[in-house]
């Protein structure tokens, strides 16, 4: 069965939505780790879950409320997330991404010293198109590595 050139079009476009909802989740955990605009990102009953950081945010409120409280504890400085491989499959309105990430950012709870720190890990979202675009309705995060490394002056 032939795909029509209007399906394969569609199917580009919705792949290029889903990278542009991941880079702007990105962007707002880089921005000091901005709960609103992390929130954005979600549907109303959205979950942000940490497979083994024991983390399990259900809707906007808590979504907001545990990015907020990532940037509260003043250990997260200057993050920088790099997601990389995406593998993203379409089924109609729905959607679910595979993407490999890194991170690194400077802990800087002790004020007379900063540690630089690495994460790297796997990102298993799941997505449906709205009425305004695609946006997350289950991000799931396993951190395989996270470790201090040294910066050589």
């Amino acid at each position: 069965m032939a795909v029509t050139l209007a399906a394969r079009l569609q199917r580009l476009e919705d792949i290029e939505a889903i990278r542009q909802l991941k880079a702007r989740y990105c962007q707002a955990c880089d921005d000091d780790h901005n709960g609103d605009a992390v929130a954005a990102c979600f549907v109303a009953d959205g979950l942000w879950e940490g497979a083994n950081i024991d983390v399990h945010a259900r809707g906007h409120e808590a979504i907001r409320a545990y990015i907020d409280g990532v940037r509260s504890s003043g250990r997260v400085n200057n993050p920088a997330h790099m997601v990389m491989n995406p593998i993203i499959t379409l089924d109609g309105d729905r959607a679910t991404g595979h993407w490999r990430f890194q991170m690194l950012y400077a802990d800087r709870a002790d004020p007379e010293t900063t540690h630089f720190h690495r994460i790297i890990g796997i990102y298993e979202d799941e997505y449906v198109r709205t009425e305004t675009g695609w946006l997350m309705s289950h991000l799931r995060v396993t951190v395989q590595e996270n470790n201090e490394y040294k910066v050589e002056a």
